[in-house]
């Protein structure tokens, strides 16, 4: 199998955006600064470069084996990532479906607040991740934010809160189910 000299990943950089790497400690500290608000993550893999060179940003690497190959192309998906976000932000649909029981949802400060699930008297609470706008409308949630991992994670507690337990889930088909993915429209 021939050996590469080296694997090279670059992302442009939109308009608006700014970079910067900071190579302390041999970490790459990469902040991404964007029309949306600011995302910061630090790639520590031994011998993985990020580097902003003409406008755009590099992940390098000399001499790679397959595992630096798959690294370097993880940190190039994560930078894009990153990059949309701050430009264009992202934003999880979810809906609220019941049959046997209205359920009443609400934002409560940092909690997601289900009341009346199932019937029961107690409400079921979903922890909302920091810098996550939650918005209920009618049977709607939206879910946006900068980061992708965030917005996902609270999404997925919202979901969780509301998992049906030792009933048939074939008739108690209640809860908040995510719908939709993606960019904020």
């Amino acid at each position: 199998m021939p050996v590469l000299a080296e694997i090279r990943h670059e992302v442009d950089i939109p308009d608006g955006v700014t970079v910067t790497v900071d190579h302390e400690n041999k970490e790459n500290h990469t902040v991404i600064k964007g029309p949306k608000g600011t995302l910061e993550r630090r790639f520590r893999y031994r011998g993985v470069t990020v580097d902003v060179q003409d406008g755009s940003i590099v992940v390098h690497k000399d001499l790679p084996r397959r595992e630096h190959k798959a690294i370097c192309g993880t940190y190039a998906a994560h930078i894009r990532t990153m990059l949309k976000g701050v430009t264009d932000g992202w934003t999880y649909g979810l809906k609220i479906v019941y049959n046997h029981f209205p359920i009443k949802a609400s934002v409560q400060g940092e909690t997601f607040v289900i009341e009346n699930f199932l019937g029961e008297r107690h409400p079921r609470k979903a922890t909302i991740l920091p810098d996550v706008k939650v918005q209920v409308k009618g049977q709607d949630v939206t879910v946006e934010g900068v980061d992708r991992q965030t917005v996902a994670q609270t999404a997925a507690n919202i979901e969780k809160a509301t998992r049906v337990r030792n009933r048939d889930i074939r008739v108690f088909q209640d809860g908040i189910y995510i719908t939709h993915k993606g960019v904020e429209e």
